[in-house]
């Protein structure tokens, strides 16, 4: 029986939300699975993941296959690394201790690329945010200056009236 290390695709039209399994490779796309190994959600920026490293291990060692894009999610949570440190600790090319300290200076490493990458959506975010509100102020006080232009126009145009009806008013004093 050849295992494959697959996605599995849930959630609705649109939205989609993948299972990352074990699975035979001539089973459905969604069908039987052997081991749920996981979860993808390629919604939210960054996509979310979570895996568990261990039992992805455990089945790349009893020699399933991922495909391209179970490899991609796997060698980013490190899963692949883990396993061919694996193979070199099977080889004695360093101790199970150095093999896991290798991998825990490479978790930490990638934990901080991620955190500056969430970061920079971040500030890009709020700048967006900044700039709208500063166009939003910007419309605000234009309509602010032209609603005062108006009522200053409709002042003078009231005061003008006014003078135009006293001049009339004493034209027709002076007539009687």
């Amino acid at each position: 029986m050849s295992v494959k290390i697959r996605l599995q695709r849930h959630g609705k039209k649109g939205k989609p939300f993948y299972w990352i399994v074990a699975a035979d490779a001539r089973a459905k796309r969604d069908g039987k699975f052997l081991e749920k190994l996981g979860t993808y959600n390629p919604n939210t920026n960054p996509a979310t993941i979570d895996l568990s490293v261990d039992d992805a291990v455990k089945w790349l060692q009893n020699g399933a296959q991922p495909t391209d894009t179970a490899r991609a999610i796997l060698s980013y949570k490190g899963a692949m690394l883990k396993n061919h440190l694996a193979g070199g600790v099977k080889k004695g090319a360093f101790t199970e201790e150095q093999a896991e300290e290798k991998f825990k200076a490479w978790l930490g490493e990638k934990e901080g690329l991620v955190d500056a990458q969430k970061a920079t959506l971040a500030k890009a975010d709020a700048d967006a945010k900044a700039k709208i509100l500063a166009a939003e102020k910007e419309v605000n006080a234009k309509r602010e200056a032209d609603a005062a232009e108006a009522e200053a126009a409709a002042k003078a145009e009231e005061v003008a009236a006014q003078a135009a009806e006293e001049v009339t008013e004493e034209a027709s004093n002076e007539e009687e």
